[in-house]
Parts: structure tokens; sequence; C-alpha cells
């Protein structure tokens, strides 16, 4: 157990956290914030499991987790607060900067330039994603750093990022999350690889208004759990049981539970139950609603702040004067941690209403429109609790009103605007992607080189040279995945690597997508450098939603202060059947912007693209070519430096009647489509714009349409999809409508799955007579009597 003054330290820390809970509330309630979610009736537990939290631990959390962060040091009342508030300023809200509801705790992991920090020496904790169990997945990666830095010798020189593994990955998880498949698939990737895990489950019984016998068989997930237990028949889990509000008992589960972590990298589940949510869920409802009156009478008896305060007077450890004392220090200190980060938060909104303001008056004195000016300027300083919309609103609506004049109060008010509409997209829209020193925007091409004579290869081979080259210069480099290490996955990309450099670096691991770019994430979030194998483009769809909701928003989330650099590989576009030959481009646009997404038509430049992004700070997906395997090329002699720019579309075939904009295994047919066009007369030039984030930077097909005035967007997608996407880019931010002659068009799937065989290919995608088709019902538009109707 531990000192009088360090139980009384937990003990004050707990009723500080619960008073900032309820004024948190408060503030809500009264229109000072806009939505609140607190830790209350989880702060014993919490303290608790803090005291074993060491330097380089990780945490993966949900957002009940505020007397943890505070115990831990990594937050303050005022910085929780400050975060209630949505203040945008980093040196107030540290966490996000205002980009995060309040509960989504994380801390720095970077330096200002966008180096690593020393993280051994640092009480980390990633940045919070707030769907149900969606922290699981990087939980396990985290965990799974720890077995490689422990296992991997040449790991070791890497100091600032482990001491050869042994640090732990603390997660914590509401009871009801536990119902979700991402839990559970999490539960049993980190079994099986035997990793330092150490999951708590705060069980209060419900999931908002659902009790726990209708979220859990038996409603007890420890018992369900049951069979993860390490035994005599196997390996498994360390479980414990033990009730919220019992901090001797939480005190030695965890030193328990922490020393088989630490030591054995044992995984340990700790359900800690009995614990009460003495404000409901959130601020959006009250649990009187749905807790019956015997629950809510338990939970007021079985507060564990009150149930703590018992047994320190039981056991003589504080008398009631002194217990008395320091709650009203705590509370106190609550109060002021408010008090000043309303003060802080206001005072900045004020000083930017101050600035317009002194503006504004000078334009009332020189405008025809004095008296709107004025109307507008009071509606906004009526606001009870004016924020910045409220003041740009004012002030749009005023240079509304005053179209026309050219006054010099108007042209300051002009500039003022233009300034506070940097500052907010700085505020609010930076980090998407990467700006720093390692962007892989800063990663410039550089050309294949070959030998004298051609060295032809299957695309396989080119793939599996380059990665054991890769794997030869970087320890930090593994691959993880279906299929990806005995058999060196189902294309042979990886094919004897894992015999060469182990299973440490090339490993397999079960059917479980979504874990295995959560278990990506995560040990890319401690320096490494994962490539995540994903069977086939298809099955990205079961990994999709970690991909959007975690990794494309991880930089931003975190304001730059994390990053994730890994790579998930996968192969699509062209095979057999429904489930094994989709290309689902558009919803992969749409869901993972903050993720560079390179589409390579062979495998030279796809080894172009892996060497681009492993020389950066950034997440990548890379979808090589299906049908490119057993097509022959040239091997490069400079596998390991050979990059391509990513967002530098390429001409693959100079024309001068139509621009086809493709991508991928598109380009083949395409080119292919052409040839047979060449052959009445039509000469098409061919846009390989080689990755859809970035695109075509440069404006290649822009400059493509200059010359041929016309355009064909091609893919393999849905209608609407990946081509949608395109042609807004072209036509829209490229402004290339200014050079058409001919109504832009798209050529896509139909709008179902492909059907099975040679045939439920060829009539479900496009193919080189479609490419005919289309390009030549635009030309006979163009000449008629020169392209006569084809059927």
């Amino acid at each position: 157990m531990f000192t009088t003054e360090e139980i009384l330290e937990d003990y004050s820390l707990a009723v500080m956290s619960r008073e900032v809970s309820t004024l948190g509330r408060k503030e809500v309630m009264m229109g000072k914030a806009k939505f609140g979610i607190f830790g209350g009736g989880k702060e014993v537990a919490q303290v608790a499991m803090a005291r074993f939290f060491k330097k380089g631990d990780f945490r993966s959390g949900y957002y009940r987790d505020q007397t943890f962060m505070f115990a831990i040091g990594e937050m303050t009342a005022q910085q929780m607060f400050a975060q209630l508030y949505a203040h945008a300023d980093i040196k107030h809200e540290p966490v996000a900067g205002g980009r995060l509801m309040t509960g989504n705790f994380g801390t720095r992991f970077l330096n200002e330039d966008g180096t690593w920090r020393n993280l051994v020496d640092l009480k980390n904790s990633t940045t919070d994603v707030s769907p149900t169990a969606s922290q699981m997945p990087r939980l396990v990666g985290l965990a799974y750093a720890s077995k490689l830095f422990r296992e991997n010798k040449n790991l070791h020189q890497y100091t600032q990022f482990s001491n050869k593994g042994n640090e732990i990955a603390f997660g914590t998880i509401g009871n009801a999350s536990t119902s979700e498949g991402l839990f559970f698939e999490s539960i049993n990737a980190a079994g099986v690889l035997k990793v330092p895990m150490l999951v708590s489950v705060w069980d209060d019984g419900y999931g908002i208004s659902v009790p726990g016998e209708l979220q859990t068989t038996k409603g007890d997930i420890s018992a369900i759990l049951a069979g993860f237990q390490r035994d005599d028949q196997g390996p498994g889990y360390e479980i414990f049981k033990v009730a919220g509000w019992n901090y001797p008992e939480l005190c030695n589960i965890y030193r328990k539970a922490t020393k088989y972590c630490r030591e054995e990298h044992v995984p340990v589940i700790v359900h800690a139950n009995e614990m009460t949510q003495p404000f409901g869920h959130s601020t959006s409802g009250s649990h009187e609603r749905y807790k019956p009156k015997e629950r809510l009478e338990w939970e007021k008896d079985n507060d564990c702040i009150k149930r703590m305060r018992e047994w320190i007077l039981e056991s003589g450890i504080a008398t009631e004067k002194e217990l008395e004392d320091k709650e009203n220090t705590a509370k106190l200190e609550a109060k002021e941690a408010r008090n000043a980060a309303w003060k802080a938060y206001t005072g900045a909104t004020k000083q930017d209403f101050d600035d317009a303001n002194a503006i504004i008056s000078r334009l009332i004195q020189e405008s025809k429109h004095k008296e709107e000016i004025i109307q507008y300027r009071n509606i906004a300083a009526q606001e009870t609790y004016m924020v910045r919309s409220h003041i740009v609103k004012m002030v749009k609506d005023i240079i509304h009103a005053t179209i026309g004049e050219n006054t010099i109060a108007r042209k300051d008010l002009l500039k003022w605007h233009e300034m506070m509409r940097q500052l907010n997209h700085e505020r609010y829209s930076t980090n998407l992607y990467n700006d720093q020193a390692d962007s892989v925007m800063n990663v410039k091409g550089v050309p294949a080189t070959y030998g004298e004579e051609k060295n032809l290869v299957d695309g396989f081979e080119v793939i599996r040279h380059f990665w054991d080259v890769a794997l030869a210069n970087d320890p930090r480099i593994f691959a993880i995945g279906e299929d990806v290490g005995l058999i060196g996955d189902v294309n042979q990309g990886f094919s004897g690597l894992q015999e060469k450099y182990s299973d440490l670096r090339v490993t397999d691991t079960g059917i479980r997508e979504c874990t295995i770019v959560g278990q990506a994430i995560g040990a890319a979030m401690r320096g490494l450098k994962p490539v995540a194998e994903i069977q086939y483009l298809d099955y990205i769809l079961y990994a999709i939603q970690i991909m959007s909701d975690d990794l494309a928003t991880i930089q931003f989330r975190s304001h730059g202060q994390q990053k994730a650099p890994l790579i998930v590989r996968t192969r699509g576009h062209r095979l057999q059947g429904v489930w094994h030959s989709g290309s689902p481009l558009g919803i992969i646009l749409n869901c993972i912007r903050g993720v560079y997404i390179c589409v390579p038509r062979n495998m030279t430049q796809a080894v172009g693209m892996y060497n681009a992004l492993l020389q950066s700070g950034d997440p990548g997906l890379v979808i090589e070519c299906l049908n490119a395997y057993r097509k022959k090329e040239d091997l490069p002699t400079n596998l390991g430096e050979f990059t391509v720019e990513l967002g530098e579309s390429e001409i693959i075939r100079e024309g001068t009647d139509i621009t086809i904009v493709t991508y991928g295994a598109m380009c083949q047919i395409c080119l292919d489509g052409a040839t047979k066009l060449q052959r009445v007369g039509i000469s098409c030039e061919i846009v390989d714009v080689q990755t859809l984030i970035p695109f075509d930077k440069n404006n290649v097909i822009a400059e493509s349409i200059k010359k041929t005035n016309r355009v064909l967007f091609a893919d393999e997608d849905v209608p609407g999809g990946a081509t949608a996407y395109m042609l807004q880019k072209v036509i829209e931010n490229e402004e290339a409508y200014y050079y058409l002659d001919s109504k832009p068009k798209t050529i896509h799937s139909w709008a179902h799955r492909p059907a099975y065989a040679t045939d439920g290919d060829y009539f479900s995608k496009p193919n080189a007579e479609d490419v005919f088709d289309y390009v030549y019902e635009v030309m006979q538009e163009v000449d008629p009597d020169k392209f006569p109707p084809v059927y």
C-alpha cells in the first residue's frame, strides 16, 4: 500500500476531478459550453491505475479518463475547462487546440519541427477517438511495438522510442462498448500476439440507457472472457475483477497486473465493476430518465469517492476534519481552474471583438449605411456568450451591407476579415496532412535506373526484390498481414523474406483486417515503420472505419502533435467475382482524407511510391494492380533509391484529339483502346494520375486538355465514384472547362458488383472496346462526316 500522504493525494485528486465534472456540467447547462461528457464515478479506479503508469508507457483510452490524465500529470483542471469551452489555442488547450470535444485526451509526441520527442522519458497518451471501441485496434499496436522492441535486438538502438520493450500499453473502455466487434477482435489479436496490453473495463452497468444484461451475455464481460484466461492448456490473459470503489484492492490488482504485463508480456484485463455514473452519460440527458429508483439509491451509497472516504476514516488514515479540509481545497482548485479557463477564453474573444469594433466605429462615420451597421453590431454585442463566429458573422454582414463603398475603414475591415480567415484556418483546418520537413510532399522524384541489358522479371519479383532491400536497410520496417509471412503473401511479394528476416519482420496474422491496420497504427505511433497488408482491396472495407476515424485524423485532431507513418498495402481492380474485383475508390477517397492514396499502374511505379512514403512521416495506401504480378518488367538497379513524386501525373501516351485521365489497371485498358482508335484516325493522349491524393499537383491534365480540348475520365469504380472526384479536381479546381470544346465524359463500371469469370468481368467493367466507343462518340459529335455512326 502507499503512504498516507499518497493515499490522501489520490483522494484529493478524485474529489477535485468530481468537482470538475460537476462544474463542467453546469457550464453546459448555462450555455457557456456546447456539450460535456465527464468521468464522474470512475475516479478511484483511475487514481489507482495511474500509480502504476510509468514513463515510456502509452495510453489508448476513452472519454471518461479525465481523473487518470490529472493523476499522471498530463492534464490540468484548467486545461480540461479550456477543452470544454473549445479554446482554439494550443497553449491553453494542449490536447487539440479546441478541435475535440471534452473528454478526449492526448499528449505531444513530436517536437514543433515534426521530429520525435524522447518518448521513453514521457507519459504518453495517444490522441483519443470517440467512436465506441475504436481505441482498441490502435491499443494492440502500441503493445505490439513493445514486443518488437524487446525481441528484435536490432531495434535496441532506438532508445528514444523504447527501453527494450519495457513499456505497457494501457487501454480503457466502458462496459457497453465491449459489445463492439472491435473490442473482441482486439482482445483476440493481443492474446495471440502475447503483448503487454492492460485493458481496464469501467463497468457502471449501463450503455447510456441500455442496461448491462441487454449489452453483454451474462451481463458480465469478464465472465464471458474467462476462456481467454491463461492456464495449463495454453497462454492467454490474466483476468481480474474488482469493485471500482475498492481503492486498496484496486491498487493491489494494478500492482499485479502491471507486473505481469511489464515483466512477462502477458496481456491483462481488469474488469472494474460496481461503478457509478452520477451525471448520466453526458449533458444531453439525465440518468433519472432510465435508471430505477433502487439503482439510483445504490449509486449514491456506493459512489467510489464516498466509499474511499469511508475506508480512509475506518482505517484511521485521516480524521473527518482533515478530509473536509482537503475536500474544500480540492473543490476550490476546480473552481479557480474554471474561472481562469473562462477568463482566458473570453479574453481572447473579446480582443477580437474590440479590434473589429474599432474599425467598425470608423466605418460608421464614413458609410452611407450607418444605421444598418449599428444594427449588426448591436446584434453581436447582445450575445450572452460571444464566440468568434458571432464576430465574423457581424463583420461579413457589414461588408455585405457596404458593397460598392471604397472607404479607408471598409478596406481596413476587409484586411481584418482576411487576417481572421487565415487565423481561423490555422485554428480549425490545418494539419490534415503533415506540413513538416518529413512530409512526403518534400520527397522529390528519383528516376529508376536500369542495366545495359534488360532484366525482365515478373511484376511480383520487382516487389519482392524491393522489400528485400527495404527490410535490409531499415530495421524499423516490418510487414504484417494475412498470408504475408510463410508463403510471402498470395502474390509472392514477400516470398522467402520471412525465412530471411524472421517472423518478427514478416509476420502472418489472423483474418482481422481492422486490427491489422490498428496494429500498424499503434506501432507507427511508437516510431516504427509498419506495412499493413490487406489481402484484397475489397477487404479494406473491414478496416475503413478505423482508417477513417483514427488513422486519417491523427495529425488533424492532435493539432500536428502526433503522427502514424504506416503503409497500408493492398491489391485490387481486376480479378474474378463479386468480392475480389471491386475498386471502391469513391468510398475510400471520401473516408480517408488525411492519408495519401497511391494507385500505381505497375510494380515499378509501386516501388517508387513505397520508397517515397518510407522516406516520409506520412501514412499512405498503395493499391497494386492484381493483373500486373505476372507481367514482365525491367528490374531497376536502384530499388532502394528510386522514388515517384506523389501527385506527379505522367503522360503515358501522347495524342492530339482527346485526353483520357485514368490510373491503375485502367491504364493498360485505355492504352489498348487508344491503339484501336488510332486505326480510325483518332489520337488519344493518356494521363496516368498515379496518385489520387495528392492529385495532379502540376496541372498536367489541364495542360493536356489545352491541347486536345476534350477529356474522358476512366476508372473501374461505380458511376459517380472516383471519376466524379477526378472530374471535379480537373474541371473545377484546375479550371479546365475554359479549354473544353466537348462535354467532359466518364467511363466506369456498372453500378453493381462485378460478376464472376471472364465474361462477368468483361460485361461489368470497362474494356478496351468500351473505351473505343466512348471516345468515338465524342469525336463523332465533333466531326460527323469524318466519324460516321458505328452501330
